[in-house]
């Protein structure tokens, strides 16, 4: 078992769980009520609310902030500056912080540098959010979204090679890296079965 990693200038709320071997850089804030997995990096100056669960070997990089609602699943990263939303039509003059929607991020999921994932949305296992997009809806698994707003313009492998599949049909296409198998059927990527 390997303890946590906490660099002097971290601000760890009493309550807080950090897992085994994470890392918690320069400057963070953890909240209370805050899951923290294991072997997860928090990079320089990242926030992490209460109402937040981030699972193993997630890495988010520097200037992030983890708002209430937000889940992440195991090996998730979060490029650096990209944003999460938890109200979705806020304003100064009204209080709307019973109105936070979840935002749910999928295992192995890549949020590129200074994207926005506006909340209340879903972004499915192993999608690639390219740097700057802002996704205003779910995405679905394996997707390559880029732009503003964001838009699916391909798909991705678990190692994050694109695909040569067609946005719609059914296909089948292989990773150049590691050799597997992806499906395209009905509009859907996954990892062929045999």
């Amino acid at each position: 078992m390997t303890a946590p990693s906490i660099h002097p200038s971290a601000i760890v709320d009493e309550g807080a769980k950090v897992g085994e071997g994470s890392q918690i850089w320069h400057w963070v804030h953890i909240c209370s009520r805050a899951r923290i997995g294991r072997n997860v990096s928090l990079g320089q100056n990242v926030f992490v609310a209460n109402h937040v669960v981030i699972g193993d070997h997630c890495k988010i990089q520097n200037n992030v902030s983890i708002y209430d609602n937000v889940t992440l699943e195991e090996g998730v990263f979060c490029g650096p500056s990209m944003v999460f939303t938890n109200v979705y039509n806020p304003r100064a003059l009204v209080s709307r912080k019973n109105e936070f929607r979840n935002t749910l991020v999928k295992k192995g999921a890549t949020l590129g540098a200074n994207c926005t994932i506006v909340c209340g949305t879903t972004i499915g296992e192993y999608a690639f959010v390219g740097a700057g997009a802002v996704v205003t809806h779910d995405v679905p698994a394996y997707a390559l979204m880029v732009g503003v707003p964001a838009r699916h313009i391909g798909w991705m492998s678990q190692y994050g090679e694109r695909l040569s599949l067609p946005l719609q049909g059914n296909a089948q296409d292989t990773c150049p890296h590691t050799g597997q198998q992806y499906q395209l059927r009905d509009g859907h990527c996954q990892l062929a079965q045999y």
